[in-house]
Order: C-alpha cells, then structure tokens, then sequence
C-alpha cells in the first residue's frame, strides 16, 4: 500500500474520497471496461501498452478502495499525508532575533500583519532533545514552523545546537 500512499487512487478512479463504494464500483467498471487489454487488440502496441498500464492502475485502485478496512486505511495515511505537507514559509527566523519574555517562557516576533510569531522555550528545549538524540553534528542548525496567530503567514525558525545551548546558560 506504499505505493499507493503515492497516488491519489480516488483520482485514479475520477471519483472523490467523500463517494459511496457503489459509485467507486461504477467508476471503476466504465473504466475497467474501457482500459481492458481485450478490447484494445487492433490497437497500435503504445496505445495498447498505456492501456494496460491505465487498467492495472485502475484495477489497483478498486482493490483497495472496494473493502472497508483498506479504504479506511488508505484515507488514513493519505491524512496523514497531507499533514506532513511542508506549509509555505515567508521567511526564516534565526532564535537569537526573537524577543525572550521570561516571565511567560516564550520567544516571539512581529509578523508584517501586525500579528507574532510565539514559541515557547519548552518547544524549543524539546525539539533540541529530540534532535540530539539523532545524534546530529553540533554545528547543524534545527528548527521548526511557526505559524502567525493573526494571519496565516508562517516563519522557520531556527538555530544551532550550540548557540541554544549557550542561551539557555544565560536564562
């Protein structure tokens, strides 16, 4: 099902993730029917190999998607997906830049909306924890998204592993 994660089976089929199994049933009969190798003898060997191809791709789809347990699967991890997606970042943020108010434990900067980018030092002391026991080099630089609490703008906000760990000596 890996390879499936790669392709949109809804869209291999014309149908969207929110149609009743009957309607993928449908879809994938017109298609089947159409892409059959049977019906695509007499055809030049491209049109007939593409063909083959499309019904494979077809046939895939509706094996996954005709059963429950493996649709609800695939709708899971193609979720998931989608919430791995990388957001688009305005700009980069070095940590040293950001404004350190100690009494609520947060780094913040001004978005160009007016609005800010907040962090809290305990994100950031995590995601240092985390990428310290990957066992990264010392001069990398980490970082995470960040997005604006107005708009929706958001910043990569980043640092070293050793310039973070010289600021937390001075807090």
């Amino acid at each position: 099902m890996s390879e499936a994660a790669e392709k949109d089976l809804y869209a291999v089929l014309g149908a969207s993730s929110s149609d009743s199994v009957h309607q993928l049933k449908h879809r994938y009969q017109q298609l089947a029917l159409q892409y059959h190798p049977d019906r695509l003898r007499g055809e030049r060997s491209l049109e007939v190999e593409s063909g083959v191809k499309k019904f494979l791709e077809v046939d895939a789809a509706w094996r996954i998607l005709r059963d429950q347990n493996t649709r609800r699967q695939y709708d899971l991890q193609r979720r998931a997906q989608e919430l791995k997606q990388d957001l688009p970042v305005d700009s980069t943020v070095y940590l040293e830049d950001m404004t350190w108010d100690q009494d609520e434990g947060v780094h913040s900067y001004s978005c160009r909306c007016g609005g800010g980018y907040i962090v809290s030092g305990a994100e950031v002391e995590e995601e240092t924890k985390r990428r310290q026991q990957d066992d990264i080099e010392e001069e990398e630089h980490i970082g995470m998204i960040v997005c604006c609490d107005t708009c929706s703008l958001s910043v990569y906000v980043t640092w070293s592993l050793h310039t973070k760990t010289q600021m937390l000596k001075c807090q």
